[in-house]
């Protein structure tokens, strides 16, 4: 691995303070679309921190979490033990990681923002790991939050929309897909995001 590749910058960004403090609550878009489903096998794909999968396992989910990031992975590790929770950590990169198929009820993909290529190999495979009756959620940072959002990513090539993911998915059946605003603070100011996200079972 060299000096200032992806992996080493995302190191850098989970290591600073401020992420630490940002890294507790799970998304509430991932807490409204796993509500009213029953609890069984969790995949989080990028889990960074673990906000996500602590909070799953939390729930009542056996969570396979897996992110590039052995940093973060670290702080996941520390969060989970607070709030006395084990989900399986896996440090790995999912350009080359592939999960068993057909083997989780619930596959999460938050924030994975890759260029299209990359992102359309990582979703093909978290498809694929969708079990029979399972759900597929992926949320990330929407084209539009370009020029009428806030704070993301700023290269155009590495964003998508709903439409993106829903042709990326496979046999999937897309049960929402639309573009959702969340709010952001930042310096004494709330500012609105634009995201992507997708709903859709097997």
């Amino acid at each position: 691995m060299t000096a200032g590749s992806p992996r080493e910058d995302w190191n850098r960004r989970h290591a600073s303070a401020e992420r630490i403090r940002a890294t507790a609550a799970p998304s509430r878009f991932l807490v409204a679309e796993v509500a009213g489903l029953v609890p069984a096998r969790a995949l989080d794909l990028a889990c960074g921190a673990g906000r996500n999968a602590v909070w799953l396992a939390e729930q009542g989910w056996q969570v396979t979490a897996v992110d590039f990031s052995g940093v973060a992975l670290g702080m996941a590790r520390e969060l989970a033990a607070a709030r006395g929770v084990s989900p399986e950590w896996i440090e790995a990169d999912l350009a080359d990681w592939t999960p068993s198929p057909r083997a989780f009820d619930l596959v999460c993909v938050l924030y994975l923002q890759l260029p299209a290529p990359e992102r359309r190999a990582v979703l093909a495979r978290a498809a694929d790991a969708v079990a029979p009756g399972g759900t597929l959620v992926v949320l990330g940072h929407d084209l539009l939050n370009l020029t009428e959002g806030w704070g993301g990513p700023t290269q155009a090539n590495v964003l998508y929309t709903p439409a993106d993911i829903v042709a990326e998915i496979g046999a999937l059946v897309v049960d929402k897909a639309l573009r959702v605003k969340r709010p952001v603070e930042e310096g004494g100011a709330v500012h609105e995001a634009i995201d992507a996200l997708v709903r859709a079972h097997r």
